[in-house]
């Protein structure tokens, strides 16, 4: 087990991508205090906001990969599949998601009002924007280009 991780410790392209989501997430922290005016460190682990950090993580992921092993290796392939999906699920299903929590909160205040309803608040900001998307990918990229160019 130990062996097994020394050797992550060793990856540089598991480092690139862990990289890429730590960047996002800083990002996403500063991103949400300059629009919101307050500091909200729960942006460090959480979902939704600018830049998507999971796309981050899948692009650099992908990116490095091509980089590494060639844009025409099947083990790209892979990686940019998985990174299309995790990007359509951020911008489409994860995002009609947070607006479904958004009505449903919204349906909850008003019968609180008439009956007694338990105050459970559902999380509404889940998904992406496509700009969030794009930035995310984009700095995924960035990433794992700066990682080339930084160890070879």
């Amino acid at each position: 087990m130990a062996e097994c991780i020394a050797l992550m410790g060793k990856n540089i392209i598991l480092a690139t991508a862990l990289t890429a989501w730590f960047c996002a997430q800083v990002l996403k922290t500063l991103t949400s205090y300059w629009k919101h005016g307050a500091l909200n460190f729960e942006r460090l682990v959480g979902a939704g906001g600018m830049p998507s950090s999971h796309t981050a993580l899948v692009m650099s992921l992908a990116w490095a990969v091509g980089l590494h092993d060639g844009f025409d290796s099947s083990l790209f392939a892979v990686t940019i599949v998985l990174a299309s999906i995790v990007m359509y699920d951020a911008a489409g299903v994860r995002r009609a998601a947070g607006r479904q929590a958004k009505v449903i909160n919204k349906l909850v205040r008003q019968l609180r009002a008439e009956h007694t309803v338990r105050d459970i608040r559902l999380k509404e900001l889940l998904g992406h924007t496509p700009l969030e998307v794009l930035a995310g990918a984009i700095l995924g990229i960035t990433i794992a280009h700066g990682f080339k160019n930084l160890l070879g």
